[in-house]
């Protein structure tokens, strides 16, 4: 059997091979609630046939949206609609999962293709984001955040419990923090973003804490049977890559002594001006260090498009999980067209019945 499809355990959740639909945020939720549009999008990714989806990038509070459209974990409310997506992502036979997370200084703004900007001040859905210094995204930003009191943390770590306590309550088997992209939690950890002089700042140490102290916190509410597991942004492409790659391989040791299970090498994006070295797998030398210094099992994305390469990877112990973004959007059945093209016995089988019976003998 090709590696890519060989089940995968983690703690007491197994999938049914190692393909992940990787968090891809919409953009289309309503004060943080599903509609049509999310139903739609997670069955239809989950009778793709991958092992794991994971819902997108969920807001711990109001102010920890990205854009107004973010999907959110806020309040009780939200868990009905989060429940039926988790429930036909399950009856196509994948794990539910689901990434939950503060954007930090970066809240507050448009969708990608308004230009992903601040909102106008003066749009009545506009708020002040908040992050661990008063320094913007942006060079000579307007969009300023302010600079987050220490009860302004607890608050926010404790956020990210009730949020997990919620996906648990919604049927979800799989959590992910979102400590990357340029977000809080990465926000806490660079020194582009955090200028602190207390205990959240200075060392290594204390700008890693606010992440350690909110994978102890969830880790307590989380059960022990299912995957804790965390996105960090294990490099920063600002001339530091070998510090700070170092650096979150000490962060991700501690991340586990606090809990965490899997991380999901990602990007830090911290500040505008990285130099990010796009191309295929580009990420992949970076998850296999984190994944032979750390003992961790690891995952990573970006620019992954080849079912031979990432059948690769996993078989040859660079990765233990593939997540997919646009490869999946493009053709939600590319766990299919990969089996074909590894020559998985049946290769149908990766799909639903009242697909798989029509293609089973499907000739190229």
């Amino acid at each position: 059997m090709p590696s890519l499809f060989s089940p995968y355990t983690l703690k007491g959740v197994t999938l049914r091979n190692r393909i992940v639909v990787s968090p891809m945020c919409q953009y289309m939720a309503e004060d943080g609630h599903l509609n049509d549009w999310h139903q739609s999008h997670y069955a239809t990714l989950a009778r793709g046939g991958a092992g794991l989806v994971i819902v997108e990038a969920t807001a711990v509070s109001p102010e920890g949206r990205i854009t107004p459209g973010d999907v959110g974990l806020w309040g009780d409310s939200h868990i009905a609609g989060l429940a039926s997506a988790a429930k036909a992502i399950k009856a196509a036979g994948a794990v539910a999962g689901i990434q939950i997370g503060h954007a930090g200084r970066k809240a507050g703004c448009t969708p990608p293709w308004e230009g992903g900007v601040p909102l106008n001040e003066k749009d009545p859905r506009a708020w002040q984001p908040v992050a661990p210094s008063a320094l913007p995204f942006m060079p000579s930003s307007p969009h300023m955040p302010r600079e987050m009191r220490v009860e302004d943390i607890q608050h926010t770590q404790q956020h990210f419990v009730d949020a997990a306590r919620r996906a648990l309550q919604a049927g979800f088997q799989w959590l992910e923090l979102h400590f990357a992209h340029g977000f809080l939690g990465q926000n806490f950890l660079s020194t582009h973003s955090n200028a602190r002089d207390d205990h959240y700042g200075g060392s290594l140490e204390n700008r890693a804490r606010f992440l350690i102290e909110t994978v102890a916190a969830v880790r307590k509410v989380w059960p022990e049977n299912l995957p804790l597991t965390a996105r960090l942004g294990v490099v920063e492409f600002d001339g530091r890559e070998d510090e700070t790659l170092t650096d979150s391989v000490q962060v991700l040791k501690w991340l586990k002594d606090a809990g965490l299970d899997l991380v999901d090498a990602g990007l830090a994006l911290s500040t505008s001006e990285e130099q990010v070295p796009w191309g295929p797998n580009f990420l992949v030398p970076y998850a296999q260090r984190i994944r032979v210094q750390t003992s961790l099992p690891v995952a990573t994305s970006w620019q992954i498009t080849s079912a031979q390469e990432a059948d690769t990877f996993v078989r040859e112990g660079q990765l233990d999980l593939v997540f997919l973004a646009r490869t999946l959007l493009a053709n939600p059945h590319w766990p299919f067209h990969a089996a074909r093209d590894l020559k998985l016995d049946n290769a149908a089988s990766v799909l639903p019945t009242p697909y798989a019976f029509w293609l089973q003998n499907w000739a190229n």
